[in-house]
């Protein structure tokens, strides 16, 4: 799963591994060890909620997703979900979750679990 922030909007991106994890066990967690500091982002069903939302403790940032998502997500050609998530203080937070296509670009990144991209 890859994570992409930049000012109030978070991305994260699921190959098709994770994505079928992700629908199987409702959830699905990555992490960094830096050297005094554990850091973590985590994507997790949750009953009673329509729309994507987010939270950020203990050095862990977990995106809430309802539970309808992802009853065939793995297997239909919806590729994402996004949301203006307001918090509890009234700011606004852009979330978006995807599928993670293969680039059309060049990279040296292993790119075997992504899906197919649609313009290739």
């Amino acid at each position: 799963m890859k994570i992409r922030i930049r000012g109030n909007s978070i991305r994260y991106r699921l190959t098709k591994s994770e994505v079928i994890s992700f629908c199987k066990t409702g959830s699905f967690a990555e992490k960094t060890e830096f050297s005094s500091t554990l850091f973590s982002y985590e994507i997790q069903t949750k009953k009673g909620i329509t729309n994507l939302e987010t939270d950020y403790a203990n050095n862990k940032i977990i995106i809430y997703v309802p539970q309808s998502y992802t009853k065939d997500w793995a297997t239909n050609t919806i590729v994402g979900f996004n949301n203006n998530f307001v918090t509890k203080e009234g700011k606004e937070i852009f979330i978006l979750v995807e599928k993670d296509f293969v680039c059309m670009d060049e990279t040296v990144e292993d790119q075997s679990d992504n899906y197919p991209n649609p313009n290739a």
